[in-house]
């Protein structure tokens, strides 16, 4: 009897919380459903905007990076390129860039509103209201994310493509062209890619995929950066007096490149798993983490033992853009393959960006950092590669417009297809814009820096600057009646 009792109050126990709940909760479905609803929104925003401070701590590794393979006599200039080209670029995509890539689409090709982020916030009946990104645009009516907090996270991805291409110009580029060629990048070229693609432009219609930037971000970089470095000519010294091709200098400081490195493979756990845009599925972002890591790992070693086989030496700096070169490649399908296919992605990269390297070296194109061997080569490839191995299954999961798999998983040769289709645009369309972009700087003398560097007796540094990144060590090689330059062409014909 005791024990019926018992359950007889546990009931009605019970049944009172439910009936407090009820009260509470049930009469109101937006007050029901508003807690979860605000909660995804916190947690969503908190992720994509740490996400977003690792994307833009990347200026730091690339500049590091950078400054690491040039010659020291360069140093401050590329560091300071680096640094400023995130203040013209965050400017530029406030003003224009983020209307360009996220506005409303004009016919697929190009967005065409929220210039200056004039529909981020409003006054409303109820006091200030901060619009949703799906509110400005109806392609991402799903999202969480506030206009501010969505560009932000895209501003960082529009400040690495830029930088990407000052490594291939390093140098040799006038100041003023660098300032120029960036606030163009960061508020037109780039923009319109990001429409097609990620805007709800005519290659998402049509359903070409790069879940992070592959083709976006770093094919057009990548290409940018070619086409810079071909208008530009290459640096004095690598045409010797007999008219042969130099070969590169050695690097000035490989701990700096290696630190760069570091700070990159770090920065892309906030690039690839924060395109995610939201942690409403764990194991996508899981999932696309160790894709990344398996993606550059395998890379790295590929490239560093390729380079072996090849030299007889265990070359660190092959082996730091071979980590990039897989970091790159993966990049696009990150959210779309398997974990083992990532690790193939990878390991063909690392092959891909020494053969793209040479290759640069044997055109005679001066491309100091490899960027386009890294970035462009191996972007490529990554989007291809979602063709050959990207599962539906994954796709849907990451919420592409048309779920299909590869032609090596099953799905034919139509996302193959499609993902040649897209790339093969970028790459046109890139190709054309920084023909067109350099070849105007070019034309009002504001592409390449005085010829006066040119004589290789005053660096870019002096002339631009008036500062070295080592004073001391400069002073003291003039006081021995060193030349820099020199010393470092006789040690690369030595092969030290």
């Amino acid at each position: 009897m005791k024990i019926k009792r018992k359950r007889m109050g546990s009931r009605i126990l019970a049944l009172a919380i439910a009936s407090v709940v009820l009260a509470v909760f049930g009469t109101n479905a937006f007050a029901q459903d508003s807690v979860p609803m605000a909660t995804q929104a916190a947690v969503d925003t908190t992720w994509v905007l740490l996400a977003g401070f690792l994307v833009f701590f990347m200026q730091t590794g690339f500049a590091m990076l950078e400054t690491g393979l040039i010659r020291q006599t360069s140093a401050v200039n590329a560091l300071l390129e680096n640094f400023v080209d995130a203040s013209i670029t965050a400017i530029a995509f406030w003003a224009v860039g983020f209307g360009v890539a996220f506005g409303v689409s004009q016919g697929g090709l190009i967005g065409g509103s929220n210039f200056f982020l004039s529909q981020a916030m409003s006054i409303g009946p109820d006091g200030l209201v901060f619009a949703k990104i799906g509110e400005v645009n109806p392609f991402f009516s799903w999202s969480t994310l506030d206009v501010f907090t969505f560009f932000f996270f895209q501003f960082a991805f529009a400040a690495t493509a830029s930088t990407i291409t000052t490594g291939a110009m390093a140098e040799r580029t006038d100041f003023v062209g660098d300032l120029i060629y960036s606030a163009i990048m960061g508020a037109i070229s780039y923009p319109i890619v990001v429409h097609w693609v990620w805007g709800g432009g005519w290659l998402q219609q049509q359903g070409f995929v790069d879940f992070a930037g592959s083709t976006v971000v770093h094919t057009v970089g990548g290409v940018t950066a070619l086409m810079g470095a071909i208008l530009l000519g290459p640096r004095a010294f690598r045409i010797g007096k007999d008219g042969k091709w130099q070969p590169l200098p050695p690097a000035h400081n490989l701990g700096l490149a290696t630190i760069g490195t570091m700070i990159l493979w770090v920065g892309w756990y906030g690039f690839n798993p924060g395109s995610t845009l939201g942690m409403g599925s764990t194991g996508l972002v899981g999932l696309v983490v160790l894709n990344t890591t398996l993606g550059a790992a395998g890379a790295a070693l590929v490239s560093m033992f390729f380079q072996y086989a090849r030299s007889k030496k265990w070359d660190l700096v092959y082996t730091l853009n071979g980590s990039l070169a897989g970091l790159v490649a993966i990049t696009a399908g990150c959210a779309f393959v398997e974990p083992w296919t990532a690790l193939i992605i990878g390991l063909v990269a690392g092959v891909v960006v020494v053969l793209a390297a040479d290759a640069v070296e044997r055109a005679r194109i001066d491309d100091p950092v490899g960027a386009f061997a890294v970035h462009a080569a191996c972007g490529i490839w990554g989007t291809l590669a979602i063709g050959l191995f990207g599962r539906s299954e994954l796709f849907a999961a990451a919420g592409a417009l048309i779920p299909r798999s590869g032609l090596l998983a099953g799905g034919g040769v139509d996302l193959l297809l499609v993902q040649a289709l897209g790339s093969g645009v970028t790459i046109g369309f890139t190709a054309l814009f920084g023909l067109v972009m350099f070849g105007a700087l070019k034309a009002i003398g504001r592409l390449r820096v005085s010829s006066v560097v040119d004589d290789v007796k005053v660096f870019i540094d002096d002339y631009e600057h008036a500062a070295s990144i080592w004073p001391d060590v400069r002073e003291a090689e003039e006081m021995l009646g060193i030349d820099p330059h020199q010393k470092a062409a006789k040690a690369a014909a030595a092969g030290d």
